[in-house]
């Protein structure tokens, strides 16, 4: 009886399998295997014959299932809130660049702020066995974030897996996790001091959080270039605020309906920068004419506002780049130590800041 096999163009109705390629190679479903794994010693003439019947079948070879019966799945997972965030798609890109370099596949998940969701995704991706879980973002800074924290990084650890933490700080206690940070303060610090250095005194700052490290770090660079310049930190001055731009907007609206005296403002990110100059446009009141205004991210966008905006640069796909690099290249003899990492800041000035006209009473 002539044997038949599903020819490439049926691939829509039938995807060719294993046993069709061994079929029309005239082997065992064992030496295909061996054949497409690289790993077993096989005559030149069987390789050759079972390469072709893969060619002419348009087999599709299952590589993650042969990486999980190996015991790796040569996956790295990024784990974020949003990927629609400008700064947090910049670092994922840098993921996704060097996760190919190394050869690796870069699933991106998204966890929309809730817990729940991210403790899933992290349990899926250990579950699959991904070298490496990457989560970016500040963390609550409170016992039960940290213990969150302290079980992901074990759990994984336990699995052959690694955690990566990917723009906040350490965890207070040893654990088995990669840490690629950046100077949050510092970079706060040379925008609050570049607008005090500009004669600016009632400097108004957006953004401060209570509980977040990210928010809690940059509060703290303005607070020290306050005080290294001998100003008093003014809490009529210290806007509580989430990161986003309808958030900004509605904060800066209340703080002028008060008539809140300042001359600059120090947002706490670029997207709560826009959101502040649209306000003051909305007011009348002219940047940097009448209000300086400084940023923090440097996300694209900044050099096409009017006017580009002055902020602190993070370089978030450097970020991404190290996150993965660090786990690719980590010594064995150290997965089970903490591996810190602080990357630069720097301030990029432009249009944005200008000496103060009347400084306010």
């Amino acid at each position: 009886m002539k044997k038949s096999f599903p020819a490439a163009s049926e691939g829509a109705r039938r995807r060719a399998t294993l046993s069709d390629v061994a079929q029309m190679a005239g082997v065992s479903n064992a030496t295909v295997s061996r054949v497409l794994a690289g790993n077993y010693p096989v005559s030149v003439t069987t390789k050759n014959r079972v390469m072709r019947a893969v060619r002419q079948l348009d087999y599709v070879v299952n590589a993650q299932a042969r990486a999980l019966q190996a015991g790796a799945s040569r996956t790295i997972a990024f784990v974020l809130h949003d990927i629609t965030g400008p700064s947090f798609a910049e670092a994922a890109a840098g993921v996704e660049e060097e996760a190919a370099r190394y050869g690796r596949l870069c699933v991106v998940c998204t966890t929309n702020g809730s817990r729940e969701r991210q403790s899933k995704v992290i349990d899926l991706m250990r579950a699959q066995g991904a070298e490496a879980v990457i989560l970016i973002g500040g963390t609550d800074n409170d016992e039960e974030s940290h213990g969150r924290l302290v079980a992901y990084a074990r759990s994984l650890a336990a699995a052959g897996s690694r955690l990566v933490l990917c723009g906040c700080p350490p965890p207070r206690e040893p654990l088995p996790v990669t840490v690629i940070d950046y100077d949050n303060e510092a970079g706060a610090y040379a925008a609050t001091a570049h607008l005090l250095s500009q004669g600016h005194r009632r400097i108004l700052f957006v953004g401060k959080g209570e509980g977040y490290t990210t928010s809690e770090a940059r509060f703290a660079g303005y607070l020290r270039a306050l005080t290294s310049f001998g100003i008093e930190p003014d809490p009529e001055l210290q806007v509580v605020v989430d990161f986003s731009r309808a958030a900004s907007v509605r904060a800066m609206r209340e703080v002028l309906a008060r008539q809140v005296a300042f001359t600059a403002v120090f947002a706490a990110s670029d997207m709560t920068a826009a959101g502040c100059m649209q306000v003051l446009r909305e007011q009348g009141r002219k940047v940097p004419e009448d209000v300086s205004v400084v940023g923090y991210d440097d996300i694209p966008m900044t050099i096409d506002m009017t006017p580009r905006l002055t902020t602190v640069h993070v370089p978030y796909r450097e970020l991404g780049r190290a996150a993965v690099r660090h786990v690719m290249e980590l010594d064995p003899a150290a997965r089970q130590d903490i591996d810190h990492v602080v990357l630069g800041t720097h301030l990029m000035v432009r249009e944005s800041v200008a000496p103060p006209a009347v400084e306010p009473a």
